[in-house]
């Protein structure tokens, strides 16, 4: 059954893509499985991120970018990161919304994902997701984060290309921005620059990339996601920086894959650990300090 996938998945079939990416999000051994079978294979496909504040527009922005990838001829999947439901835990499926002009395209694959209260602005799944994605033979794949704002650095770890869009005469987006997500931007881009204060916003941007602690050359960008306005510029503009970035070693993104799995792991056995409520009790008494506490349990743990 998971050879069969496995080989559906490969010639792209859209449906042994998702029931690929289903396995793995629910973290059953079948995932694990295809994502061994599919690694020989990971490595074609450019990952661009798109991250920003709430209310900049991504969601709309990156359908225009979908459809100019597709102008061009790209096959394009989309891992959507959205809010999770404080019911189910599951993704709220607003930026699928948002993209239903793509949603008869065969070319296009787009996965809305839960961000199951991840603070990285990613779901914790999502890079394994984009490796099936380029395993099925997508040319580009978007990452679009949840966009909760200060915590949205995750995704340069993840992604080829960082886009960040903000909007015009936003205060708090502007001040997120500082906080620090400006510091991952490959490609900054003010959306809905048909609204008054884009120039404004678009110098404030330029002026603060001085601040940036690595001095390169980052392009700002003016687009109206709506009309389409400068889409085909960002286009251009991400290409540039595959071009002078180039594709990243495979093993560094496997390092961290490996560390995340690692530390789930870890915290999986901290929580579970008998020694866990006897330490708490203590440090609620006075009797211990939480460092004091925590090394105690590691060095319990590493006794196990």
């Amino acid at each position: 059954m998971t050879a069969s996938l496995v080989e559906r998945l490969l010639r792209g079939e859209p449906a042994a893509l998702a029931r690929a990416i289903t396995a793995v999000e629910t973290e059953s051994a079948r995932g694990r499985d295809i994502l061994r079978a599919v690694q020989p294979r990971l490595g074609r496909a450019r990952l661009v991120g798109f991250t920003g504040p709430p209310g900049a527009g991504k969601s709309t922005l990156v359908g225009a970018y979908v459809g100019e990838l597709r102008k061009r001829g790209k096959s394009v999947g989309v891992i959507a990161v959205d809010p999770s439901s404080p019911i189910s835990g599951g993704a709220i499926l607003g930026d699928r919304l948002r993209m239903t002009e793509h949603a008869g395209d065969p070319g296009v694959f787009i996965r809305s994902l839960a961000s199951r209260g991840h603070l990285g602005g990613l779901s914790p799944a999502a890079s394994r997701i984009a490796d099936l994605m380029d395993a099925a033979g997508k040319d580009v794949v978007i990452l679009e984060t949840v966009g909760a704002g200060q915590s949205e650095v995750e995704v340069a770890e993840v992604a080829d290309v960082a886009v960040v869009v903000c909007a015009p005469g936003l205060g708090d987006d502007v001040q997120a921005i500082k906080a620090g997500i400006l510091e991952i931007a490959d490609v900054l881009v003010v959306n809905k620059s048909d609204l008054p204060l884009a120039d404004r916003t678009r110098r404030q941007l330029k002026a603060m990339l001085q601040l940036r602690a690595a001095r390169v050359d980052v392009a700002v960008l003016s687009t109206t996601a709506t009309s389409g306005e400068g889409v085909a510029a960002l286009a251009d503009a991400v290409e540039a920086v595959w071009a002078a970035k180039g594709r990243p070693p495979p093993g560094t993104r496997l390092k961290r894959i490996i560390a995340e799995a690692a530390a789930r792991e870890i915290r999986a056995k901290i929580l579970a650990s008998p020694q866990l409520a006897a330490l708490s009790s203590a440090v609620e008494r006075g009797e211990l300090d939480v460092a004091t506490a925590a090394a105690a349990l590691v060095r319990a743990l590493g006794e196990d």
